[in-house]
């Protein structure tokens, strides 16, 4: 028989994780008060979460801790001082998007176990893969993923799956946005999404809000979900009220236990939050317009106090999951004895001689009933045995007394763990980079190139490209190498296939932006170039990728220029220098929502509230939202250093645009006067960082 796949709540704070746990769940995901991708909840202080890990492991509630955060080096002692008191409470995982950090936790607490973020976006059998190899024992899949997709990945890899089950939909994939960081230094990759998404963002013909998705819910296709492989359902929502948790929670936990969810419960679960409904796009692969959707002042109004009055009522008492055996022994002449288990730990208290009965004698039944009453406490008893010497007396207060010691004696017990093994490795600091001079990549969604990109190191096509085209490019003399693409749902085999034409045709070199297409280009044998979306912020997580097998990466581009410059270690790395910086990566493309079909969809935009025009651009199985400025350094080429190489990434540019753009790079090393910018541009973040950062 399978076991029931896990129902795995949000705790944003001290009464959210009270609501979860006494609505039904199998485990709790909190964050600590620093690198904990919801930076915005009230999550955990040292003590909170102490006192949060106990009353979860008491009750048998699992608890995960986040530390999902991009993680400077200047921050990593902290980072490693909260794993090792995450390791000292013996928190039963802890979820990673850093590289860096799982490095060190592979080195430090080898038997500490690891879940892999969604921010690490991974949605490939290549993806988990990589992941599984690199220690990781679940990953928590990309949201857009279908139901198919979710099954072909169970199917090719031992790896746990951990699935969203209900909650609210970002609109990129998880760690590969950017929109808050670029216009607001607000990084969802360190927990500080300002969720602009949510403001007006149309198209032409769509819904006004055209980067706004309907909530999540697969509460009633839990089944389904299973059957896919999935084993941890998780509920989006640390930064919403417990009562909203104590909904989604309890809706859960009689959907995975086989049962009928109740109507006004669903319907209690859309009042308490939505937007203005819920979807199930993603998981059956019907995307589009019917799958967007913002909160209403309706839903806002929905939530009213009387409605809120009732959820409490499904966390004022404890649930009662833990079966206890008792067995009571009421002897002559000797103090009489409970003991309680729960299979695993025993305990016992001890009461007073019992006298010999004056009318009626105590007896089985009357002490069953007693010891029955476990009302108040995470328990209910299992099974009791007692044996009771003929003609003795003791009162129904006297048992109930022993009762409450025993399973307070036994909550204390199961509050108590050896902590996690966590031996801290003094490693030698980092000496910085030394790069030689400067040298620059250019990367293009076309394959119609300026003859000025020979000039280039390598110089990135789309992953499309006929294998005839490419010999001719080849012959022509440009540096080819193909740009694999970040989306590849439901495309890994067709992207597998293009790799494979194009090593024959002459290509070795590949641009990948995250672990699934990393690994398939490994896998095929290629020479991998990371790319900026591999979200790289520190020394740990350079290393990683180095042994990984990367011949060389980009940076993130979240960094300032100052961070950068001070990351050590030994791999070649480089920085993005132009172009229109990728904001969001989308699944459900919001250009659809203008209602034409893909092949009458040219060159779409989406317009924002003052006005401000952002390209839409697709590739693979995504498309990709544009920053409304390109990037420009080619003035400030003194301020990147210790840099390899520089990525030029055109995307909307002409081939004259592009020609007189790598021309202006190129004379600036050079220190001419002609690499001075024309027109609008900007900076991006690497003079002015991101909320949160230490400063450079």
């Amino acid at each position: 028989m399978k076991n029931k796949a896990e129902v795995l709540a949000p705790a944003g704070s001290q009464e959210s994780l009270v609501a979860a746990v006494r609505a039904g769940a199998d485990a709790v995901y909190l964050g600590a008060s620093h690198f904990s991708a919801r930076a915005g909840a009230k999550n955990f202080g040292p003590e909170e979460l102490k006192e949060a890990v106990s009353y979860c492991h008491a009750r048998g509630v699992k608890v995960y801790l986040t530390v999902n955060t991009l993680v400077l080096d200047e921050e990593l002692p902290s980072a490693v001082l909260l794993l090792q008191q995450a390791c000292a409470l013996h928190v039963d995982a802890v979820l990673l998007q850093d590289m860096g950090l799982l490095r060190i936790l592979r080195r430090d607490a080898p038997s500490l176990r690891l879940h892999a973020s969604t921010q690490t976006g991974v949605h490939t059998c290549a993806g988990a893969k990589a992941l599984y190899d690199a220690g990781f024992e679940r990953v928590v899949l990309a949201r857009e993923m279908s139901l198919r997709e979710t099954e072909k990945i169970h199917k090719c890899c031992p790896i746990e799956l951990e699935s969203f089950v209900h909650g609210a939909l970002c609109m990129s994939v998880s760690g590969q946005c950017y929109f808050s960081s670029v216009l607001g230094s607000r990084s969802g990759n360190r927990g500080m999404c300002a969720q602009p998404c949510r403001l007006p963002f149309s198209v032409p013909g769509g819904t006004g809000h055209d980067l706004s998705l309907h909530d999540l819910s697969l509460i009633t296709r839990t089944e389904e979900l299973e059957r896919a492989g999935v084993c941890s359902l998780k509920i989006e929502g640390r930064l919403k009220r417990p009562e909203y948790v104590a909904a989604a929670t309890r809706a859960c936990r009689l959907a995975a236990d086989g049962k009928p969810v109740p109507p006004e419960l669903l319907d209690q679960l859309r009042a308490v939050f939505s937007r203005s409904g819920f979807t199930q796009g993603y998981a059956d692969g019907k995307l589009g317009r019917e799958m967007f959707g913002v909160r209403s002042r309706e839903d806002v109004q929905n939530a009213t106090e009387q409605l809120l009055r009732q959820l409490r009522g499904i966390y004022s008492a404890e649930y009662q999951r833990i079966p206890v055996d008792f067995a009571l022994k009421i002897p002559y002449n000797k103090p009489m004895q409970l003991s309680a288990s729960d299979g695993v730990n025993t305990v016992f208290a001890e009461g007073r001689v019992p006298e010999q009965a004056r009318t009626a004698a105590t007896d089985e039944s009357r002490c069953r009933k007693q010891l029955e009453k476990t009302g108040g406490t995470p328990y209910f008893a299992r099974h009791i045995t007692c044996s009771i010497d003929p003609g003795l007396a003791v009162s129904a207060a006297e048992i109930n007394d022993l009762r409450r010691r025993a399973l307070a004696l036994l909550t204390e017990k199961r509050q108590q763990r050896e902590p996690i093994p966590f031996t801290e490795h003094k490693c030698e600091p980092y000496g910085a980079h030394r790069a030689s001079k400067l040298r620059f990549r250019a990367l293009f969604r076309t394959d119609s190139l300026p003859d000025f990109a020979k000039n280039c190191e390598l110089v990135y096509i789309p992953y499309t490209t006929e294998p005839r085209r490419i010999t001719e490019l080849l012959d022509a003399g440009f540096p080819v190498a193909l740009e694999l693409p970040r989306g590849m749902f439901g495309i890994e085999d067709s992207v597998r296939r293009r790799i494979e034409l194009a090593k024959a045709a002459g290509v070795s070199d590949v641009w990948a932006g995250n672990l699934d297409s990393a690994r398939l280009a490994a896998d095929c044998g290629m020479k991998v170039h990371g790319g900026f979306s591999l979200n790289i912020t520190n020394t740990e997580a350079l290393e990683w990728y180095r042994e990984f097998g990367l011949a060389d990466t980009e940076l993130s581009f979240e960094l300032t220029l100052a961070q950068a410059s001070r990351i050590g270690g030994t791999l070649p790395r480089g920085l993005l220098l132009y172009g229109r910086l990728p904001l969001m990566l989308c699944r459900n493309c919001p250009a659809k929502n203008s209602g034409k079909p893909c092949s009458e969809c040219h060159s779409p935009e989406l317009t924002d509230r003052r006005g401000v025009h952002f390209p839409i651009r697709c590739y693979g199985a995504c498309s990709e939202v544009l920053n409304s400025l390109p990037l420009y350094l080619g003035d400030r080429l003194n301020d990147v250093r210790n840099m390899d190489f520089g990525l030029l990434r055109f995307t909307t540019e002409s081939k004259e645009e592009s020609e007189h753009i790598l021309q202006k790079y190129f004379a600036a090393l050079e220190g001419t006067p002609s690499a001075e910018p024309s027109g609008t541009y900007t900076r991006g973040l690497y003079y002015r960082g991101f909320e949160g950062d230490l400063k450079a």
